[in-house]
């Protein structure tokens, strides 16, 4: 662990631009992040708050959007604070705990992504015992079987991060602390703990999201049959998922299912599943979604009608 101790602080080099551009990102990523906030706390209220809770869906759209606002929460302040200073340091403590938690939570959400998709199969292709396959406990079994997927995710990815040794250089090209990054500035061959990573990080998100394309391949397949109506209805919740998880794996894949290196488009890409995927869950899975409309309109025009007559 000395050999650690002889970097203190990394500096983040991610989104170093000019001052205009610098100033611009302020104001864009603290609109997205405060859009995220907002939006998914809408959700989080207006499920609870309706007998929607009760549907398994939005039952594990409530755990997503929790997640979405911690996921992001682990770097977008820290992007944001770091978009008006000069020098973008960040302690190795701090770097370590960043690694820890955005892998972790993370995992957390690719797993709910997946236990969505089993729950839009199982309503589709077998209706008729879909209460059954999809029974309360069932759905808390699916939510701890996430957070354990995301621990047995991040845990390894933290243990490689932890044991780098680090000589001296300390900047990082990114806008936060990622283990592809790091490698580049430990002072070790990085090739073995290149192929952990992939096989921890990258291997597991592209097995995830195959798996997702088969169950969304089997419910088109299965819709073939379906009235109009009722292809429709599908469709649109079908719809929202698929976007989502087009939003969140894609650039995820191209960072993680690679050799361990680094671009200088990467802070990009990773922008797509760190910000902007999060920020448009709520607007993915509220404005396709006639149900989820109709309840956040019901819970906040009861709620601002209590107020009046109070008042």
């Amino acid at each position: 662990m000395e050999s650690h101790r002889n970097v203190s602080e990394f500096i983040l080099l991610g989104l170093s631009y000019g001052h205009k551009m610098q100033i611009f990102c302020f104001v864009f990523f603290l609109f997205c992040y405060v859009a995220l906030l907002g939006g998914n706390l809408l959700i989080i209220i207006s499920v609870q708050c309706s007998p929607l809770l009760n549907q398994p869906m939005y039952y594990f759209l409530v755990h997503l959007s929790s997640v979405d606002i911690c996921y992001t929460s682990t770097m977008t302040p820290k992007l944001i604070a770091d978009l008006l200073v000069e020098r973008k340091t960040i302690s190795y403590e701090n770097c370590m705990l960043q690694v820890l938690t955005s892998h972790f939570l993370g995992g957390i959400e690719i797993f709910i992504l997946t236990a969505m998709a089993f729950d839009r199969y199982v309503a589709i292709c077998k209706p008729l015992h879909y209460m059954i396959i999809m029974s309360r406990t069932r759905c808390n079994a699916l939510v701890l079987a996430s957070w354990i997927g995301g621990a047995a995710h991040a845990i390894p990815l933290f243990s490689i991060a932890i044991n780098l040794p680090f000589c001296g250089a300390n900047e990082i090209d990114h806008f936060f602390c990622d283990v592809f990054p790091l490698l580049q500035v430990a002072c070790t061959d990085h090739y073995i703990s290149g192929i952990l990573i992939v096989a921890f990080s990258g291997m597991v998100i592209l097995g995830v999201f195959i798996a997702l394309l088969i169950s969304y391949g089997v419910i088109l397949f299965t819709l073939r049959n379906q009235s109009a109506e009722g292809k429709q209805k599908a469709l649109s919740t079908c719809g929202s998922h698929i976007a989502v998880v087009v939003l969140w794996f894609v650039p995820a894949i191209f960072i993680y299912l690679r050799p361990p290196t680094t671009f200088p488009g990467d802070a990009i890409f990773a922008l797509f599943y760190t910000i902007i995927a999060p920020m448009f869950n709520p607007l993915i899975y509220s404005l396709r979604n006639r149900e989820m409309k109709n309840t956040i309109r019901k819970v906040w025009c009861q709620t601002l009608l209590s107020k009046e007559s109070l008042n």
